[in-house]
């Protein structure tokens, strides 16, 4: 069964354990590589046209902003899902649900077909809020697939994640 990791991660200023930290990699990004090297699934990343602010506490006001209007911000490069059984879906968890650049990636996916007959494995990166909402929302907007049970890592712990996330993964693949 061939399997692809598709995630938004953010790498530069990120809330770490309290703090602001500035990350070279971001933690999803992290995970995203662990669930790929434990079952050899692809990876793509996704990055919007425009990118989001350097600074974190500008950054949450832009992501709680879009979250506000429903925006679905313009991603650079769309997936393609035709030669995957499997889709593993890596993000931060911001205001609660996935970035508003995934809802964009999964409705386009969802409106075109791609997602049918796919199951969909939600993992994300959070400071103590979990998958949130976001599993949720997934199963509303996925038309076609099958959303599986997801992963929540703390992201300050990302680095150390990595046979917990790939137990995880093991199971889907």
């Amino acid at each position: 069964m061939a399997a692809i990791v598709i995630y938004y991660s953010r790498k530069g200023e990120n809330y770490w354990a309290g703090g602001i930290r500035s990350l070279q990699k971001g933690n999803t990004e992290v995970v995203a590589e662990f669930v790929a090297e434990a079952t050899g699934a692809d990876l793509f990343e996704v990055e919007t046209v425009e990118d989001y602010p350097a600074d974190y506490y500008q950054c949450t006001d832009v992501a709680k902003t879009e979250l506000r209007d429903q925006a679905r911000p313009a991603v650079r490069e769309m997936p393609d899902v035709a030669a995957y059984d499997t889709i593993f879906l890596g993000y931060p968890n911001w205001w609660g649900t996935m970035p508003m650049c995934l809802y964009t990636v999964i409705e386009e996916l969802a409106a075109t077909g791609a997602l049918e007959g796919r199951r969909i494995c939600p993992f994300c990166t959070n400071e103590g809020s979990g998958l949130g909402g976001s599993a949720r929302e997934l199963k509303k907007i996925a038309k076609g697939a099958t959303v599986e049970q997801g992963l929540s890592v703390t992201g300050n712990q990302a680095a150390q994640s990595r046979a917990a996330a790939q137990r995880w993964a093991k199971r889907f693949a």
